[in-house]
Parts: C-alpha cells; sequence; structure tokens
C-alpha cells in the first residue's frame, strides 16, 4: 500500500460563483479559425487529430455557454471551434439539452461527440474547480488553457476529481499548452489532473504544467484496464507532484523531453504489463523516477538519454522495482512517427519557457532552441523566429587560474575510451568525445563559483564543433551560443556547474580541455 505524502504547498484556491448565462455568443468567424499548430506523437496517427477545425468559431465566457455551443451544431460530429475567456465555474455552468449533446451541470462535458476544439483566448481561460470530461469521443483538442482545483470529495465536487479525465472509447485527443493544477493531495479532496481509462488510445499531452497534486495522472484504473495505449507525453512540466507521472497499466507510451522536478514518492510507474519508452527526460530532486512501483504486477520501459540531478531510490521488494540508480531497459519499443529530440541538457531550459498556458504557445525546435507560435488571438499564421547562434567573437586569452582542475566533471554519454576527467587534467592528450556528433560536457564544484570565460581547446583527429550553448548547469539558463570552439566570453556568473553543448559538429568532436577561468 502507498503511503500518503503531505505535499509541499500553499493554501487553498477559493472563487465565488457567477451568475449562469444561457446564450451562446454568436460565432466570431466562419469556418477560420483552427487550433494551433499539430500534435506530435500518437495524437497525429489513426487519421489525425484536428479538433473543429474547419469548421464555425464561437466565442464563450461560461459554461453554459461551452454546452450551448456543442447542442446548437447540426449534429455531434460538426466542426466547431470554442473560444473560452474569463472564469468557468459551477456558478455559470449549467446542463444544456439538444440532439448533437449531452451535457452536465457538474462539469464540461464532451460526451459522445467528435471534432471539437477549445482553446483559451484573450486574458486567457481559467476552469475553476470545474473539471472537462471526455466520454465516447473523438478528434479532441484541448489548448491553452487552465484547469485548476478540481475535486471529488467535499465541495464543489466535479469530474470525480480529474483536472482533465477520459474515459469510454475515446479515439485521438491533443491537449497542449495547459495548466493542470491542485492544492494537495486524495485526504485533500484531489485525484488526478491526467487520467485515461477504459479503451482511450491515440492522446498526445504536450506543453503542459502540472503542479501541486498527490496524482500527476493515469493510463488504466484498475491492473485489469490494459486497453488503453498509444499516449505520447512531450515537453510537460512535473512539479510537486506525489506519484503517477504517469501510472501506467498495459499499453504503450512515448515519454520524452519532459522536465520533473520535486517528485516526491514515485514517478513513472510502469506496470500491468506496460511499455514505456522515455528518452531525453531531466529529473530532479525527486525519487524513484522510474520503475514498478505498489504491485507485484510488472511494467517496462526503455530509457536513454535522461539525466538524473539528485534522485534518490529505494530499496527493491516484493511491490517496488525501481529502475535506478542506473535505468537500464528491460525492453524496446518502436516508435512509428517522427520527432525531434532536445538534449536533455537544456530540457529544464526550454520546457520553462514554453510550458503552460499563457505562454506565447511557443515550442522546441527539437534541437534546444524555442520558437513562437500564432497566438490564440492571431487571424493568421505569423513566421517563426528561432534563436540563431552567433558566430564566436575573436577573445583575449583568459589569465589567471584555471578553475576546472580539482573541480568535478560529468556528461552526456561518451564514447568509448574517453572519459569526462579527461577535460580537466591539464593534459591534451587525452580528450573527452561524446557517443556520436552531439553531447554536452560539464564541469562543477561543491560550493559557487564565479565563471566569466570558458576555454574549449580541442584534441587533434576529431570532428570539427559547429553550433554550441553554454548552459548554467544549475538553472539551465543559456549563458551563451555560438560556433567553434576557443575562448568563450559571458556575463559572470555564480554556478556551481557550467555546460558546453555541442549543438551539432561535423563528425565526432574531441574536447581535450574543458578550462574556466573567473575573468
Amino acid at each position: 500500500m502507498r503511503r500518503s505524502v503531505a505535499l509541499r504547498v500553499f493554501a487553498a484556491l477559493t472563487t465565488g460563483a457567477a451568475g449562469a448565462a444561457v446564450a451562446v455568443a454568436l460565432p466570431s468567424l466562419e469556418a477560420s479559425a483552427a487550433a494551433v499548430g499539430s500534435p506530435i506523437g500518437y495524437a497525429s496517427l489513426n487519421g489525425g487529430t484536428t479538433g473543429g477545425n474547419g469548421g464555425t468559431t464561437v466565442r464563450a465566457t461560461t459554461g453554459t455557454q461551452i454546452h450551448q455551443a456543442l447542442c446548437s451544431r447540426a449534429s455531434s460530429s460538426t466542426p466547431i471551434t470554442i473560444e473560452v475567456q474569463g472564469t468557468i465555474n459551477h456558478g455559470n455552468t449549467t446542463k444544456v439539452s439538444g440532439d448533437s449533446c449531452n451535457t452536465a451541470a457538474d462539469k464540461i462535458e464532451l460526451k459522445e461527440i467528435s471534432n471539437v476544439t477549445i482553446i483559451g483566448v484573450g486574458s486567457g481561460a481559467v476552469f475553476d474547480q470545474l473539471g472537462i470530461h471526455i466520454r465516447d469521443s473523438s478528434n479532441i483538442i484541448i489548448q491553452n488553457v487552465t484547469v485548476r482545483n478540481v475535486k471529488k470529495s467535499g465541495s464543489p465536487t466535479s469530474n470525480g476529481g480529474d483536472a482533465i479525465g477520459m474515459e469510454s472509447t475515446v479515439r485521438n485527443v491533443w491537449v497542449d499548452h495547459v495548466n493542470l493544477e491542485a492544492s494537495g493531495g486524495e485526504d485533500a479532496g484531489y485525484d488526478g489532473l491526467f487520467d485515461l481509462k477504459d479503451n482511450v488510445q491515440y492522446v498526445t499531452l504536450s506543453y503542459a504544467y502540472l503542479k501541486n497534486s498527490g496524482r500527476g495522472g493515469l493510463i488504466g484504473s484498475s491492473e485489469s484496464d490494459t486497453a488503453n495505449s498509444f499516449i505520447t507525453f512531450h515537453h510537460n512540466r512535473y512539479e510537486n507532484i506525489d506519484s503517477r507521472t504517469p501510472l501506467l497499466r498495459g499499453g504503450v507510451a512515448h515519454i520524452y523531453n519532459n522536465y520533473y522536478f520535486s517528485l516526491n514518492e514515485s514517478g513513472i510507474n510502469s506496470r500491468a504489463g506496460a511499455r514505456a519508452k522515455v528518452e531525453n527526460n531531466y529529473f530532479e530532486d525527486s525519487m524513484n523516477v522510474l520503475g514498478t512501483f505498489y504491485t507485484d504486477a510488472a511494467g517496462y520501459w526503455q530509457a536513454s538519454g535522461n539525466i538524473l540531478d539528485n534522485v534518490t531510490w529505494s530499496a527493491a521488494d516484493s511491490e517496488t522495482n525501481p529502475a535506478g540508480p542506473s535505468m537500464p531497459s528491460n525492453t524496446s519499443v518502436s516508435i512509428p512517427y517522427a520527432y525531434g529530440l532536445d538534449n536533455a541538457s537544456c530540457v529544464p531550459s526550454i520546457v520553462r519557457s514554453t510550458a503552460g498556458a499563457n505562454t506565447g504557445m511557443k515550442t522546441s525546435t527539437g534541437n534546444c532552441s524555442v520558437t513562437s507560435s500564432p497566438s490564440p488571438n492571431s487571424p493568421s499564421p505569423t513566421t517563426p523566429n528561432p534563436t540563431t547562434p552567433t558566430p564566436t567573437p575573436t577573445a583575449t586569452q583568459p589569465s589567471g587560474t584555471n578553475l576546472s582542475i580539482g573541480a568535478g566533471s560529468d556528461g552526456s554519454s561518451k564514447a568509448t575510451g574517453t572519459s569526462y576527467g579527461d577535460v580537466r587534467d591539464g593534459n591534451m592528450t587525452t580528450y573527452w568525445s561524446p557517443n556520436g556528433s552531439t553531447g554536452y560536457i560539464s564541469i562543477k564544484w561543491s560550493t559557487a563559483t564565479t565563471v566569466s570565460r570558458i576555454n574549449i581547446r580541442a584534441a587533434s583527429g576529431g570532428g570539427t564543433i559547429g553550433s554550441y550553448r553554454v548552459l548554467n548547469g544549475d538553472t539551465g539558463a543559456v549563458l551563451k551560443t555560438g560556433t567553434g570552439s576557443g575562448v568563450i566570453t559571458f556575463t559572470a556568473t555564480s554556478l556551481k556547474k557550467v555546460t558546453f553543448d555541442i549543438v551539432s559538429a561535423s563528425g565526432t568532436p574531441r574536447v581535450g580541455e574543458f578550462e574556466t577561468y573567473a575573468s
């Protein structure tokens, strides 16, 4: 039995009830507005997920208006985009009846329908103590909204306590750029933030911010509920969660480029035959981030490229099988779609700047930089403006003490026969190489150290370093971008770890020395 863990949180939110409106706004656009972007992952398969694209667009400021928009369609499959602005709560959400809908008063009900987009616009959309329920439906998109403090017990209750819940033959759902949050665990009346059960398939959760909850989410409600499958989680931010990030029972999941901070008890819990591909995620200040927990029904994983930053592990027993400390794979998972994979070292900075509602719908380019998509209010697409590395300027050779001597080092997977320590031994005949053309190497200290220059000295015989990023290893902040090796100068920064991230190279590069200087 899993122990109860007190969340390290806060005070509960309270809201007043607003009067319910019964009339829906007239369509603001005629068959023109659509979701921002398109999904990557399993939601792109099985015919794809397009939501209400091509249909009418309406604006709603109450839950009743959302239901009325669904019920006013010609049929339950007529495409519609519902732009939501303001706070949706119990006080302004009532049941609406019609031939094209099946709604309820205590939740936003997307039941027995298809081809719907719900997107937050303007100053934002907040579903306060009111969950979104998807049942027996398909081709649904939810974007740029906040769902908070949904309860299964206490008052008011909504949607079984799930912020977003799906159940009973649901297909092709994309949930993107959302905030899902609670103010405690089960003892405080809250359940899961993102729960899928009873035959849900082809779902992508991307650029979401999930926080302050006992349960992040599950796929499968019991050890026998294993028909749920083909779920992608990418570029999500999990923070102050006790467990279930997610819990997987059966099926296949792809979990990549997520940032996990403060998982208090356990993280990715693969059980009952589930198979998860877990790659290039960043786990920080967390416990039991991957494994099979609270059951003897084993699950499986293929793990690669992940970074563990202050991660602790429990001892194995009959109901605890942690993957740590090295997280070796015990299965293989083939991914049937194309996707860009950020290096795990940049995941914290990428995810912090992109995940969640009202963040400008920014996304990763797949090579450790960020681009912006059109905002939900934009009438037409805008051209992305990705960051382009600038050439490294000529710099004066650093003077003073090389702070790397006597320091520590770590990095990404290294080529056979090389060592992280070879970049801080003062010897150019030894070197570190990544396992391929890209990778990162770090110098670290036990106490904060001020650094303003580094000198990357390439050893002979390796590929030429193309573009790079210099990162504050403590925060993930980008200190400098450029091309090539040599002296790199940036604003003096106090840190415990500095990272040289090779984004491109003309082969396998060799770093003979990674020198660090205060000035």
